[in-house]
């Protein structure tokens, strides 16, 4: 077993802007919940809930310490996790927080201009890391052949996702316009090393995004995440790596630098990048934070306003703390004062206000808390194989186990049902590509992993 897959087991135990939303976000019905949880309906119309059932467990009384002080310089395969430290999401619904900000590929569809499409797809890539922000909960791991399903229509989408791989865990997911505009799919394979006061995670695996009107393609790769302070101090998180966004029908491309946080912390959560051509030419600048929002300008423009800052002595520059040997907390710095918008910018993308008791619960997003609700109907439609299809991950774990035994002992080898694995059409490399039919409902065939 190795570390990737350990690290997600349990142990048993800013107002937001509307300049790019359309009709679908325009259709979201707003909640009203009663003091158990449960969202009623309201002439005959259901409502989506805002909190959870419960809040999180206290945390304060629990170190991970003891856990982790042995496997410092080991992969993290050998220890596991207490459950304390989990969200209640599986990592397939992790992903399925891309979907969010759906309204940015909708408006993107609409465009008839390449560039200014790629604007919305690049704010559209930003935004699907955005829920991360103070999620310091780790999700379960899916059972091999889980899947997850949601279908929102006031949204315009359904998705499915599927745990195709458990050694390594490797997620495949496949989302769709209600309306055939446009396709979402990629695979996520997380690849965690732990450097002593830190966890990095490297979300290996390429999304692919199709807009079937334009005939185009896009895909790119997710940032870096590292988690700071698991053994002291506060839990932290940022990312940081270049993400490189490619237009495979215009050639047109967006490279965008998620920045290092730096000793200062003056680039905590910045987010720059531009958009060019097929040529080379810069079209546009984008630049904000992947935790607030963010901005295009037209290069000249930044140029010079950048120019303006480093006369004024704003262009310091900090080397970044290498040391890992200390026992010390890495401290989170303060967090900068707000993204200032550049005159002449154009807003791209806004998050989404959390809700006032997200503190409490796991730091959750609104779009989070609907994530384990079932609406009505969806007992006896949705897929056996589903994770709201089940409440009993202690005994399905050790169930799975022994499955896996029973085909090792045969020679018999795992086949996963709704993705297959192949080439990326676009970027040559591995991928899991959907085979379709999940929506036609015809589930006999599935094993019975619960």
């Amino acid at each position: 077993m190795n570390s990737e897959e350990e690290f997600y087991d349990a142990e048993t135990g800013l107002e937001s802007d509307d300049s790019c939303e359309v009709s679908f976000k325009d259709a979201c019905v707003h909640n009203k919940q009663t003091a158990n949880g449960k969202v009623p309906c309201e002439n005959g119309v259901w409502e989506r809930r805002t909190t959870l059932p419960a809040p999180m467990f206290s945390r304060n009384d629990f170190s991970v310490w003891g856990f982790l002080k042995k496997c410092i310089g080991m992969e993290l395969s050998k220890i596991t996790m207490p459950i304390v430290f989990n969200e209640p999401l599986s990592f397939l619904q992790r992903i399925t927080e891309y979907m969010e900000h759906t309204y940015l590929i909708h408006k993107a569809c609409t465009l008839s201009d390449s560039i200014e499409r790629m604007q919305l797809v690049a704010a559209f890539a930003v935004s699907a890391v955005a829920s991360q922000w103070d999620r310091t909960g780790k999700p379960f791991n899916p059972l091999l052949g889980e899947t997850f399903e949601l279908t929102r229509e006031d949204e315009g989408y359904r998705m499915v996702s599927e745990q195709v791989s458990h050694h390594p865990p490797i997620s495949a997911f496949y989302a769709e316009s209600l309306n055939q505009d446009f396709s979402f799919r990629g695979s996520i394979y997380p690849k965690l090393k732990f450097w002593g006061k830190s966890v990095e995670a490297e979300p290996k695996g390429t999304m692919t995004l199709e807009l079937s009107k334009h005939r185009e393609a896009y895909t790119w790769t997710n940032p870096m995440c590292c988690v700071h302070n698991v053994i002291l101090g506060k839990l932290w998180i940022e990312q940081y790596g270049a993400v490189e966004i490619i237009n495979h029908s215009t050639g047109d491309k967006c490279v965008l630098n998620f920045k290092p946080c730096g000793m200062f912390g003056k680039e905590l959560h910045r987010v720059e990048g531009h958009i060019q051509d097929k040529s080379k030419k810069k079209h546009q600048v984008i630049y904000g934070k992947w935790t607030e929002c963010m901005y295009c300008i037209e290069p000249k423009v930044y140029e010079a306003n950048k120019k303006a800052e480093k006369k004024n002595g704003d262009s310091r520059k900090h080397k970044q703390d290498q040391s890992t040997g200390s026992e010390e907390a890495d401290e989170m710095p303060d967090v900068q004062e707000t993204v200032a918008m550049i005159p002449g910018s154009k807003l791209l993308w806004r998050v989404a206000p959390r809700p006032p008791n997200s503190t409490q619960m796991y730091n959750f997003t609104n779009f989070a808390m609907t994530l384990n609700e079932l609406e009505p109907g969806m007992t006896g439609i949705i897929a056996p194989t589903d994770y709201a299809a089940s409440l009993e991950k202690e005994r399905l774990e050790e169930k799975q186990r022994a499955a896996r035994r029973e085909r090792a002992k045969d020679e018999e080898e795992w086949s996963t049902r709704w993705f297959q694995q192949g080439k990326n059409p676009y970027t040559g490399s591995a991928d899991w590509i959907y085979k379709g039919g999940y929506f036609d409902r015809k589930y006999s065939e599935l094993p019975n992993i619960y």
